[in-house]
């Protein structure tokens, strides 16, 4: 997530991994009232043939956009899924609007939802099926007792400034075209995590619309099951998400810092890990290992506190080649992280979870030798509040773990097939020395053993959850949760 600009700022230009967290949930306020449901079709009533995409068109307020016509336009952040071209764009603007989506593509065409655009494997573009365009439903509201409802198309970056007005923030990352809910599907690691938490541990509620074309609200009174999937199970399944409602705390004032190193990056990585394993939970840092003959690091990150602070913990690190160390506002330090503005940016990406510290750093800095400084692994710290949450509380299981690393190579579309497998080799070799493990968020198309990697003990559960809410498999792809 919400994933690219903090190496920009980092002097990484174009790759990131920054995302912020904040809140605790309270109880929630009664969500919009959504429309009467679309009345679903038998179950014994099969349909036939294409959706009549006229009629899918006269349902919408939005519009249905058709590859013939002019403006047509499906495409994600990353252009190297640009060939995942979908037969419709359904441009929504209400729940009303989803349901028609969901009655008229059901067991005829792939669905998917589209909010910022990020799938790392290009998902919310379903070959020949319906996107669902959710970026008309961006409305955000600060509602009494620091709780926030946002529609599910806002973008990171509105959703920030929004909170800002009113003094709040809520666990958005700093990529301000990353969309809320692929962010909060999925876990949503950032730069508070330590302090506050997931993005989806502030989850309150959420309304969706399921494949039987219900619209309800999921909540810990509500549909707990659905509830508990959403929190970590991964965009794309259970439902379509139109509504969300987190709670805030207070935004509070940063130190930023990133320190760079030259050379010496396996002692730096190793370091690092003892680090940040010990470190108080007002402190989220991150190494970016950049490939090359050598490969270089730096370390950022952000501290809730002072400057002065900060620097007698940073202190505890090798002393690097160079440092620099600011105070600022959160929105200030959003604004820093998520760096200059980017449309779009071409890439493959994979990730492992760090379970434990690894017993050789070299091994792994050992994977970029040699290599593009194009190439990144990004370990993002974890534990601190993250870890205070049972790993069965919500879908996401990587609670206990010390970091997530994401394995991002840029590269231009034409050469993807070959930056691909030099991404497996790496992913591999990391999961040699960390286990086969993942984070959703930056799902892989190849990874193999995915649903065990991503999902761990909880799978079962989320199986459970998929055969209730979708047993048909209406918005099941190539790595949704398996039924």
């Amino acid at each position: 997530m919400e994933r690219r600009r903090f190496l920009k700022v980092a002097g990484l230009a174009g790759v990131g991994a920054a995302l912020a967290a904040c809140g605790s949930p309270t109880a929630p306020p009664s969500p919009s009232s959504p429309p009467s449901p679309v009345v679903p079709p038998s179950s014994s009533s099969v349909p036939s043939g294409p959706p009549d995409w006229v009629a899918l068109r006269s349902r919408l307020s939005g519009g249905l956009a058709l590859p013939s016509d002019d403006g047509f336009a499906y495409q994600g952040f990353n252009p190297v899924w640009d060939g995942r071209r979908p037969a419709a764009v359904a441009k929504v603007t209400s729940p009303a609007d989803v349901q028609a989506c969901v009655e008229a593509a059901r067991r005829r065409v792939p669905i998917a939802a589209r909010s910022g655009g990020h799938s790392y494997a290009g998902y919310s573009s379903p070959s020949g099926g319906l996107q669902v365009d959710v970026r008309g439903l961006a409305a955000v509201e600060v509602l009494p007792g620091n709780q926030v409802r946002i529609g599910a198309g806002a973008a990171l970056g509105d959703v920030s400034a929004t909170l800002a007005e009113s003094g709040l923030c809520l666990p958005t990352g700093t990529c301000p075209s990353v969309g809320v809910a692929g962010l909060t599907l999925g876990g949503g690691i950032g730069v508070l995590s330590r302090k506050y938490g997931l993005t989806c541990d502030h989850l309150v509620s959420a309304q969706a619309v399921t494949a039987d074309g219900r619209v309800v609200t999921a909540s810990a009174e509500q549909e707990p099951d659905l509830f508990w999937a959403l929190r970590g199970g991964g965009g794309g399944n259970f439902a379509i998400v139109t509504e969300f409602v987190f709670s805030t705390v207070p935004a509070p004032r940063v130190t930023v810092f990133s320190l760079s190193y030259s050379a010496g990056t396996a002692d730096v990585l190793g370091a690092w890990q003892t680090w940040i394993a010990q470190a108080p939970d007002e402190l989220w840092s991150n190494v970016v290992v950049r490939g090359g003959p050598q490969p270089t690091c730096k370390v950022g990150g952000c501290f809730v506190g002072s400057a002065g602070e900060l620097s007698a913990l940073l202190a505890r690190l090798p002393a690097p080649a160079d440092r620099f160390v600011q105070q600022k506002s959160y929105p200030e330090a959003t604004r820093y992280f998520a760096g200059g503005p980017v449309a779009r940016e071409s890439a493959v990406a994979s990730s492992r979870v760090v379970r434990e510290p690894i017993g050789d750093p070299a091994k792994a800095v050992g994977l970029l030798t040699g290599r593009s400084d194009e190439t990144y692994l990004i370990f993002d710290g974890l534990g601190g509040a993250v870890a205070a949450v049972a790993p069965d509380a919500t879908a996401f299981p990587h609670r206990k773990a010390l970091a997530n690393v994401q394995i991002y190579l840029k590269t231009p579309p034409e050469t993807a097939d070959a930056a691909r497998a030099e991404l497996a080799e790496i992913r591999d070799g990391l999961g040699a020395l960390v286990g086969d493990t993942g984070y959703v968020n930056y799902i892989d198309p190849q990874l193999p053993r995915w649903a065990e990697a991503y999902y761990g003990a909880n799978l079962p559960r989320l199986k459970d959850v998929a055969k209730r809410y979708d047993p048909d498999g209406v918005f099941a792809f190539a790595q949704s949760v398996p039924r």
